[in-house]
């Protein structure tokens, strides 16, 4: 075996971190500062802090739709870019204008209708006593703001991808971190009521989030129109809603099943944690606990699975199709390094984190018992990341569709579903069973890449 293969030299790494490093910093200050306003969150109890991770689990399933849309219109960005076709790269901007607005508008119609009933199936009765009236009206309060934010936001990830697609991460990350800094300045005020603003609660926390949204699509808007030269797909990209009918063909086919993977990969997700939640309040708490935590240490890997994504796009539409085989096997064994040592810390630290929360005892050991769960599985799914981003960066929709969501759906749900209703399995059991599946993922992944020809030109002369 040459493992020499799996390594590359200094220029290939500046190469990788060039791209890489922008998104690295826009999510670690992201996670980071909401790990911050998690811990502010966390202050005002068990209750409320559960009923913040009870929405925010089901917004996440808006949040993979959108991120869906967009993936299915920017495989096609990033390979325009590479080919230097400018008005193509402004066809997918107008594309994912338009699907992340029919989305925005069925999300709004979804939670506005089932709102209370979505929510009332992750409230059950813990050893601890938890309020379950209370915590559903702090969740009902905080959804009816949020979705002030959800069409902002939409927007705002359509500006941000298009650009980290034609190479300027730069801007997004500046976005994100003023969005960022405003959600936390304003949740400390609005939270605990601080420089004569009322006290809020969950309600600041929501009005915090909403208002850094407007700030970040603010940035991204006024920077991308002051800079046309820099972003030449932006000109007349509003003129019309014109996109040749054969590239609508194109990214529907092959672009769609990412917006159902995403779909229901995250529904999947929200699923397997209201089987979870079935354990009790305590439950949900400490997924919140660890869920926040690890977001914070595996912000290396994601933001490496964008770049492959973009890096390998970019040299499949300049038609390098060896280089791209070869760069991406570099970049997913980097990913796998850099999370074992994430790992490790977040196993290390996993003890500490968890005093910084105003919750019971029985709430941090449990936080503590996940995040070790989670650090083991790190690098599995890091792997397993970079072989979905892969997959998609050729085009192969369909096995990315396989990989993904039809695995979470014929093998993690099944399991999840299975041992908290029939069984009376402690979380302790239930949790690192689940988790365990991405190790099985991983396997998968590497048998598809190893078979599976993903190396495609999509744009061009093919």
């Amino acid at each position: 075996m040459n493992v020499r293969k799996y390594f590359g030299d200094w220029k290939f790494y500046r190469m990788v971190l060039t791209i890489a490093v922008p998104i690295m910093i826009q999510n670690g200050i992201t996670n980071f500062v909401s790990l911050l306003d998690n811990v502010m969150v966390g202050q005002l109890g068990t209750e409320a802090m559960s009923a913040v991770s009870i929405v925010n689990n089901l917004i996440f399933v808006f949040y993979l739709l959108i991120f869906g849309a967009i993936s299915s219109a920017g495989i096609f960005t990033a390979q325009y870019h590479g080919y230097k076709d400018i008005n193509g790269v402004r066809y997918t901007f107008r594309f994912k204008f338009i699907i992340i607005m029919i989305a925005s508008l069925a999300a709004l119609a979804a939670f506005g209708l089932a709102g209370d009933g979505l929510i009332s199936l992750f409230l059950h009765e813990s050893e601890s006593g938890s309020d379950l009236e209370l915590t559903m009206s702090y969740a009902r309060n905080y959804l009816e703001i949020m979705l002030i934010g959800l069409v902002p936001y939409a927007i705002s990830q359509a500006y941000a991808s298009t650009l980290r697609e034609t190479g300027k991460t730069i801007l997004p990350m500046i976005g994100s971190i003023c969005a960022v800094v405003t959600n936390f300045v304003l949740n400390y005020v609005l939270i605990f009521g601080r420089f004569g603003a009322p006290v809020m609660g969950v309600e600041g926390a929501a009005v915090a989030t909403v208002t850094s949204r407007f700030i970040e699509l603010a940035i991204l808007v006024i920077w991308t129109h002051a800079n046309k030269a820099k972003c030449p797909f932006i000109k007349g990209a509003y003129r019309s809603a014109y996109i040749p009918a054969a590239l609508t063909k194109e990214i529907v086919i092959k672009g769609l099943p990412l917006l159902f993977n995403e779909l229901m990969w995250s529904a999947g997700v929200t699923i397997t944690t209201q089987c979870y939640s079935t354990r009790g309040l305590d439950v949900v708490a400490a997924l919140n606990i660890s869920t926040t935590i690890n977001n914070v240490f595996n912000v290396i890997y994601l933001a490496l699975g964008s770049a492959i994504a973009i890096v390998v796009g970019n040299l499949l539409g300049a038609a390098k199709l060896d280089e791209a085989r070869d760069t991406d096997r570099k970049m997913i064994a980097f990913s796998v390094m850099c999370s074992l040592v994430m790992g490790v810390l977040l196993a290390s630290f996993s003890g500490l984190i968890p005093l910084m929360y105003n919750t019971t005892d029985e709430v941090r050991g449990l936080a503590t018992y996940m995040m070790i769960v989670l650090a083991c599985v790190m690098p599995f799914g890091a792997y397993a990341h970079g072989a979905y981003f892969t997959l998609r960066s050729g085009g192969r929709v369909m096995i990315t569709l396989l990989f993904d969501s039809v695995y979470m759906w014929a093998v993690v749900i099944p399991v999840a579903f299975i041992l908290s209703r029939a069984t009376s399995i402690s979380i302790l059991w239930l949790y690192p069973i689940c988790h365990g599946l991405e190790i099985l993922k991983a396997v998968f992944g590497a048998v598809i890449l190893r078979k599976c020809n993903w190396v495609k030109q999509l744009v061009g002369n093919r």
